[in-house]
């Protein structure tokens, strides 16, 4: 286990596990529907005599509802319907949730029921602790009523029970066996430019051809779209000149275009000196506007950011007002009025 912080000086220790896993605490519930067709030739078997449904399976263990005609205990005088649901497996100290549901048959929906489900439970879950153990009501309903109410039909009963039992389902770190790789989007639409196949625009830049494909290009800026898919576009145009941009600037934008990752500007200068960085990420930052590329130029104000200096800080806030970069110029501004940043040993004899 690894401790961050920490010492004698009350410092809190943040405490960061080698391993984790997680514990679900849930039910698996299942239902069964008993019909106790007859009823009223079911009166009279004595208190304490029942009528069992058949066994049922919920949560993998075996169940059964118990249905009481005149009670189950002697001392109520058959004034009363017993209902209960037992266990039917040799198993200990199960667990569970029930609902035992008198259907109503008049279609109203008024059913008489008792249940664990959908309410606070003060006690937590009943404990049945051996086969036979029971869950239910020795005065389910008074038999006075049922035999008038519209839970009778046709001298027929419909009992439903719903079971729900608890279980804990421990989670731990999945180990996969295969790797997901990373996405290789860019790089397959980057060896496309340079492969050129497919390619239906040329734009001449300076002494340089470059091809590429204008529905990518549209995809990526809203300048592209227009020229060649809008209201006074032209797609059937294959060859555009570009004035004002450096090949190795629409080079760099092109790629970014294809992959949405800033090329190795070193490799492209052919320098490695911050001021030759710093001015191709600013000529490309004015690329990046005029085709509307807004994560491109935010990505190209942070690098300038990175590396403002004093050698370099007039010509990015100049460029910074030109093109209304505000958060660029506003970070060129607290640079200026730093004392830290321009006093330097300049401001010694």
């Amino acid at each position: 286990m690894t401790t961050v912080g920490g010492g004698s000086g009350g410092v809190e220790q943040q405490m960061i596990p080698d391993s984790v896993s997680t514990s679900f605490i849930e039910t698996v519930n299942g239902s069964h529907q008993f019909t106790i067709k007859g009823y009223s030739l079911a009166k009279g078997m004595s208190p304490g005599k029942f009528i069992q449904s058949d066994v049922f399976s919920v949560g993998g263990y075996d169940w059964a509802i118990y249905f009481y005609p005149d009670g189950k205990n002697p001392e109520d005088q058959s004034l009363y319907i017993s209902l209960f649901i037992a266990l039917a497996s040799d198993s200990n100290d199960i667990r569970a949730l029930f609902e035992l549901t008198l259907m109503d048959q008049s279609g109203k929906g008024k059913h008489k029921v008792h249940s664990h489900f959908d309410r606070a439970l003060e006690g937590g879950p009943y404990t049945l602790k051996y086969k036979g153990s029971m869950w239910g009501y020795k005065r389910f309903f008074r038999r006075s009523a049922l035999e008038t109410s519209d839970y009778i039909k046709d001298d027929c009963l419909v009992v439903h029970c719903t079971v729900g039992v608890v279980r804990a389902r421990l989670e731990g770190p999945k180990q996969y066996g295969i790797v997901l790789p990373l996405s290789n989007m860019g790089q397959g639409l980057k060896d496309l430019l340079d492969s050129e196949v497919g390619c239906d625009i040329a734009f001449q830049v300076g002494d340089e051809t470059y091809k590429a494909h204008k529905l990518i290009l549209a995809a990526r800026s809203p300048v592209f779209r227009a020229q060649f898919f809008g209201p006074i576009g032209n797609n059937n145009v294959d060859r555009i000149v570009i004035e004002d941009i450096e090949p190795s600037i629409f080079k760099a934008m092109l790629s970014f275009i294809y992959t949405d990752v800033l090329p190795d500007v070193h490799e492209i200068t052919g320098s490695t000196s911050a001021s030759s960085f710093t001015n191709m990420i600013q000529h490309l930052l004015a690329a990046a506007d005029l085709y509307d590329l807004a994560r491109l130029k935010i990505l190209c104000e942070v690098l300038l950011c990175e590396k403002l200096d004093v050698d370099n800080v007039a010509t990015t806030l100049a460029l910074a007002e030109q093109h209304q970069f505000f958060q660029l110029k506003t970070f060129c501004l607290k640079f200026v009025a730093s004392p830290a940043n321009l006093g330097g040993d300049s401001m010694h004899d």
